[in-house]
């Protein structure tokens, strides 16, 4: 087994994971479990993970609330069951914590979007612009950026700059655009978005519709404005789950990665939970970095402590101030 551990070891930048045999008779729940009391784990998983990486994890939410949770865990390490840039998120919070992620290659097409040196260069054309960046990017654009949001606290965050203030929003267009319109604010937008939420087909979803005519739509505001448009709730993911269980239709056409429909049927055994199908026949409607991670990947990160999240500290420091900056303005506004 020393030889084989080397080996996936060795392989691991290039393959992203460990990859080792995993016992089929092992119940990876009781491993989990037991990995977390030993190591003094926390396993933080995002709603879009699959149902089994949900049950197990110690905490599941969007990004602000994972953001939060990472910033005042007082765990040894850190298990960040989700993408690149959130796992990055929690060691620019808790550099004195081990962060891992069980697939490095769990990336980010929105993050992707946007590459620091041309977002840099971006920037510096529009000098008295303040950047408020939504958290889903990288550390280079956190490090360029004056305050982060998410999409749970987004609108609060520009009403609280002065209104006399430029704002360049990046990397995604679709919320931008979405917050333009809801704040009234003229934000200069950087041309990003993310695949699963740009492939939403309004005719698809409005056919679907005219089947389920009770059935209300709610969307994430990553969505493009034409299905917004039709949407009946408009919210974070987090924001979209409260909504379904806090509302007394039976029926949803649910506009966003089809993860979070395992949390909302847990909540509401009664309620019926449409994914909104994509404009082709693949299933784009799943986010294929959010699953690469699996329960057998999570079980090895845990048991031999890789892959690690490392980061250069230059860059944390720069990339922790407009996060900090984040976390004070939404506990102002109790978000």
């Amino acid at each position: 087994m020393m030889r084989e551990l080397e080996i996936a070891k060795s392989e691991l930048q290039k393959k992203g994971y460990l990859d080792l045999p995993v016992d089929v008779r092992l119940d990876l729940f009781a491993e989990i479990e037991r990995l977390k009391k030993e190591k003094n784990a926390i396993v933080l998983a995002h709603y879009y993970q699959e149902p089994d990486i949900q049950d197990v994890a110690d905490y599941i939410g969007d990004s602000l609330g994972l953001s939060q949770q990472a910033a005042k865990t007082d765990a040894d390490i850190i298990v960040f069951a989700g993408v690149h840039f959130m796992a990055e998120t929690a060691k620019i919070l808790s550099p004195q914590k081990k962060v891992l992620l069980p697939d490095l290659k769990a990336g980010c097409s929105l993050a992707d979007s946007a590459p620091p040196d041309l977002f840099r260069k971006f920037k510096e054309k529009h000098p008295d612009h303040l950047v408020i960046s939504y958290i889903n990017c990288s550390a280079g654009i956190k490090a360029l950026s004056d305050i982060i949001c998410t999409s749970s606290n987004a609108e609060k965050i520009i009403e609280s700059v002065p209104k006399d203030q430029p704002i360049i929003f990046a990397p995604d267009r679709n919320l931008g655009a979405y917050l333009a319109k809801k704040t009234g604010r003229d934000m200069l937008l950087w041309n990003g978005a993310c695949m699963v939420h740009e492939i939403f087909s309004l005719e698809k979803i409005t056919k679907l519709k005219i089947r389920h005519p009770k059935a209300k739509v709610i969307a994430h505001p990553e969505c493009e404005a034409a299905v917004l448009e039709i949407a009946d709730y408009i919210g974070s993911t987090t924001g979209l789950l409260k909504f379904s269980q806090k509302d007394d239709a039976q029926e949803y056409i649910v506009v966003t990665e089809t993860g979070i429909l395992h949390q909302m049927q847990k909540e509401n055994p009664g309620k019926t939970f449409i994914p909104a199908p994509p404009n082709n026949a693949c299933a784009c409607n799943d986010c294929p970095h959010m699953k690469l991670n699996t329960l057998e990947k999570l079980y090895l990160c845990m048991e031999y402590e890789e892959p690690e999240i490392t980061m250069n500290e230059q860059l944390r420091i720069a990339a922790k101030k407009p996060i900090e900056r984040m976390l004070e303005i939404s506990a102002q506004y109790g978000l």
